[in-house]
């Protein structure tokens, strides 16, 4: 008899509104808004009952106290986010067998071969009520033979509850439900289908797929798979371990801080430049230094998940200040980001204002489009070097002379 898979989606229902109601229980059953306090900050996470009212992550908060004058406006605390994040990954590392963590609020996990012993649906439910048991959040999960499918049953499970959909099912699952559920379909993909008059998944499920394809190419091509419930990606294991870091061994050891403090400014620029360029954040930071005597020492620090410059820079500089006691020549110095997920710029979005945001994601499109050193920081200017490499794909940096500078 074929092994057919058993992969479970769980997403945190509204995370951080969740994590709030933790801390204070005044807040349940009300409108919640999350993120930059004043009118120039961004709606980060809102509640179900915010939602009502037409609000979404990402809106101007501005617009948001508009369309609910009475919602309740969070600055929002990553600490807290992280601390409960690790937790819920901890349960489910103990009792999965296999498992990815995508965001800081949602993974996948591989049951394939379970129902032998246990009953795989039986097992996630299981699994969900001891998360909701040991942490009091509300969690949802969607059960089936894929990630994609299963993804979509989260959606549908949601609020705090749970959906299987049975193998050989997908596609009449998936038929009568707006093309918006359909992962990888963002605003200017739903309007382009919106304008063919495509409004439902059954009629891409009818379309040939060669059709898809001429009209939005690959990714046309890859949203009729979807659309049809074909998505053999597997679930990757999940390692806290994963990093992205960089060095600089000095031809001639220095004793120069002002150099060492811009070396290690243009570092740490360029790693958060390439953790947003992949979609990762971060969760610790590292630094490394060793002296002329050869002797190394390091550094490192637990902080809630980022890729923000303006957060990961100042930390980078405490602990160099904490580490550099010797006052010796300096031969090497790093730095390293370690615990990565996926993440989008969102989770930074608690103090930030949208000119803020705006402005990474402008430096961002002219590193992309001029190289990573398009755009760098006044005070990374001291940098004689720089490091051109991509840190995700296990190689080491190569050094090159910075022609900017």
């Amino acid at each position: 008899m074929d092994i057919h898979r058993a992969i479970v989606h769980m997403d945190l229902d509204t995370f951080f509104v969740s994590c709030e109601r933790l801390q204070d229980s005044h807040l349940i059953g009300k409108p919640v808004l999350i993120g930059g306090t004043s009118d120039r900050g961004v709606v980060a996470s809102c509640s179900y009952e915010a939602r009502a009212f037409g609000i979404h992550s990402a809106m101007p908060m501005k617009m948001a106290r508009q369309l609910c004058p009475e919602a309740i406006v969070i600055k929002g605390n990553s600490g807290v986010y992280s601390k409960y994040s690790h937790l819920v990954t901890d349960i489910i590392r103990e009792n999965a067998p296999l498992f990815e963590k995508t965001s800081v609020d949602e993974f996948y996990i591989d049951l394939t071969g379970m129902d032998k012993f246990f009953g795989c649906f039986k097992y996630a439910i299981d699994l969900r009520k001891q998360i909701i048991k040991n942490t009091g959040l509300p969690i949802s999960f969607g059960m089936s033979v894929n990630k994609t499918v299963s993804k979509v049953a989260t959606g549908e499970a949601k609020p705090n509850n749970q959906k299987e959909v049975a193998y050989g099912r997908e596609k009449d699952f998936l038929s009568p439900l707006s093309i918006r559920k359909i992962p990888m379909v963002g605003e200017k993909t739903y309007q382009t289908l919106r304008n063919l008059g495509i409004k439902k998944i059954k009629t891409i499920q009818e379309m040939p797929p060669e059709l898809m394809e001429s009209t939005l190419g690959k990714n046309g091509l890859a949203i009729w798979k979807k659309a049809n419930g074909i998505d053999p990606s597997p679930v990757h294991p999940y390692s806290e371990r994963k990093s992205i870091s960089t060095e600089r061994t000095f031809d001639k050891d220095t004793i120069d801080v002002v150099k060492l403090k811009s070396i290690l400014l243009a570092m740490a620029e360029n790693l958060a430049f390439q953790l947003r360029r992949a979609e990762k954040v971060t969760a610790c930071v590292a630094v490394k230094i060793r002296y002329s005597d050869f002797n190394t020492y390091s550094q490192q620090r637990r902080i809630p998940y980022t890729s923000a410059d303006h957060v990961l820079i100042p930390v980078v500089m405490d602990l160099f200040e904490k580490l550099y006691k010797r006052r010796l020549l300096v031969r090497l110095i790093g730095v390293r980001f370690s615990h990565l997920v996926s993440g989008s710029y969102q989770i930074n979005l608690f103090e930030d204002t949208a000119e803020l945001i705006q402005l990474y994601q402008a430096l961002d499109r002219m590193r992309n489009r001029y190289g990573d050193r398009a755009v760098i920081r006044a005070a990374g200017m001291g940098a004689r070097s720089i490091e051109r490499f991509n840190p995700f794909n296990g190689e080491p940096p190569i050094i090159l002379a910075n022609r900017r500078s």
